[in-house]
C-alpha cells in the first residue's frame, strides 16, 4: 500500500531518463526543477491557479452539500408529509442512475444558461441537495437521535427550523463532517465533470492540470507530473487527517440507536 506512494516521491525527483529506465528506487541524481516546471508548465497560468480553482469548486461543493443535504435529510427523518415514502425511494434509487446518463441533458441546460467555462455547472448542483448518498447518511444519523428532544423543544415554543438549528444541527457535527471530507475528496479527484465544463486553462482544475502534462505523442513530462501529483496529494492528506476524529465518529455511530 504505501510502495506507490514512495514510488511517486522518487519519481518525482527524478531526470525523465531515470523514472521509467532506471532499475532502483532512489534516484541517482536529484531533479528539483520538476516541481518548478511543473508549476510553471502553463504558458498562460501557473499550477497555483489550479490549485485555487479546486479549492473554490471543493469548498462550494462542501458548503451546497452540507446545507441542502441536512435540509432534505431533517424533512424526511423528521417531517409529515405527502408522498414522503415514495419520494425517498426516488431519492434513493438516484444513487443507482450512472452519472453518464445526465451528462446530456445537463450540459444542455447549463449551455442554454449561458454557464459553460464558468464553475457554476459543479457547485449549484449542490445546493439543490443532488447527493443523495449524503441525505440517506444524514437521515440515519438523524433517525438514531432520541425524538424526545424535539418533543421539549416543541413544547417551548420552538418551530420546525429552531428544532433544526438549534437542536438536530449541532448533534449532526459528526455526519456533517463525514458529508464534508468525502466531498472534499471526491470533488478535488474528479476529473470527468470539470473536463466537460470548463474548457478555458484560467478555469482547469488540478485533475485537468496532471492530464495536460500527458501528450499524445509521446513528449509527455512525466517528472513535472508526478511532482504535482505528489503536490496535489497534500490538501487531501491535511483535510483527512484534521477532521479524522469527527469522519470515524460520524461513519461508526451512523444509523445506531
Amino acid at each position: 500500500m504505501i510502495y506507490p506512494l514512495v514510488w511517486l516521491v522518487s519519481a518525482s525527483l527524478k531526470p525523465a531518463n531515470e523514472i521509467f529506465g532506471g532499475q532502483g528506487l532512489w534516484p541517482t541524481t536529484f531533479r528539483w526543477e520538476n516541481y518548478v516546471d511543473g508549476w510553471y508548465a502553463f504558458s498562460d497560468v501557473t499550477f497555483g491557479t489550479l490549485f485555487f480553482n479546486s479549492f473554490v469548486i471543493a469548498i462550494g461543493s462542501i458548503v451546497g452539500n452540507l446545507v441542502s443535504c441536512s435540509l432534505a435529510a431533517y424533512a424526511f427523518a423528521r417531517l409529515d408529509f405527502r408522498f414522503k415514502n415514495v419520494l425517498f425511494f426516488v431519492m434513493l434509487s438516484t444513487i443507482m442512475l450512472p452519472y453518464h446518463v445526465q451528462v446530456i441533458p445537463q450540459y444542455i441546460t447549463f449551455l442554454n444558461l449561458g454557464w459553460v467555462n464558468t464553475f457554476y455547472p459543479l457547485i449549484v448542483p449542490k445546493f439543490l441537495a443532488t447527493d443523495a448518498f449524503f441525505i440517506f447518511l444524514m437521515v440515519q444519523f438523524i433517525r438514531g437521535l432520541p425524538r424526545e428532544l424535539d418533543e421539549a423543544a416543541e413544547i417551548d415554543g420552538a418551530g420546525f427550523f429552531q428544532i433544526f438549528v438549534r437542536i438536530i444541527l449541532p448533534l449532526l457535527t459528526p455526519a456533517l463532517a463525514t458529508t464534508a471530507v468525502f466531498t472534499f475528496i471526491w470533488t478535488w479527484n474528479d476529473f470527468f465533470s470539470p473536463l466537460i465544463y470548463l474548457t478555458g486553462s484560467e478555469h482547469f482544475t488540478v485533475p485537468l492540470g496532471l492530464r495536460s502534462f500527458l501528450d499524445t505523442e509521446g513528449r509527455s513530462s512525466y517528472g513535472p507530473m508526478f511532482a504535482m501529483s505528489l503536490a496535489s496529494l497534500g490538501p487531501i492528506f491535511g483535510f483527512f487527517l484534521a477532521s479524522q476524529r469527527l469522519l470515524v465518529r460520524g461513519i461508526a455511530t451512523t444509523g445506531l440507536k
